[in-house]
């Protein structure tokens, strides 16, 4: 599948601030890109500057408070859950699933990472380091069942 993004006039500059890639430096207003060609290793990092720098270009941080950050996300988990409402249980892979229906599921899933690592960003917590350490404190909650020996 294909995906191809338009970019503005008035987008090209900010994406070239946030995107440092030869494809963003070489972009003009109207060019598409193709989202298979490209793949990029993405951090939590990377995408919470995307999303300052992205707030700061709208003026947009005097409505990001925690409070705001969270009813947005929670709306967002509601259309996630919309996807999925009627479906009954889903194969891993969703394999029966349109092309349009998974990339529709990619932005609603899309849209709950994003308003996370902006709340946390603006509670102020390091949201790799929280989750890593929760992995820690879950592995030791929940530790693995012992393997049973079979004798020979």
């Amino acid at each position: 599948m294909a995906y191809s993004l338009v970019i503005s006039g008035s987008e090209v500059g900010h994406f070239r601030s946030i995107a440092d890639s030869e494809e963003a430096k070489n972009m003009r207003e109207g060019e598409e890109i193709n989202a298979d060609e490209r793949v990029m290793d993405v951090s939590l990092k990377d995408l919470s500057k995307q999303l300052e720098e992205f707030a700061m270009a709208r003026d947009w941080e005097k409505f990001h408070s925690p409070r705001n950050l969270l009813l947005a996300m929670v709306g967002e988990v509601g259309e996630l859950s919309e996807i999925f409402q009627w479906r009954g249980e889903v194969d891993k892979g969703l394999p029966n699933w349109e092309d349009a229906d998974k990339e529709h599921l990619g932005e609603e899933l899309s849209d709950v990472l994003l308003y996370l690592i902006r709340l946390a960003d603006i509670c102020g917590i390091d949201l790799g380091d929280a989750a890593t350490k929760k992995i820690v404190k879950n592995a030791i909650k929940y530790p693995p069942k012992p393997r049973e020996r079979k004798l020979l």
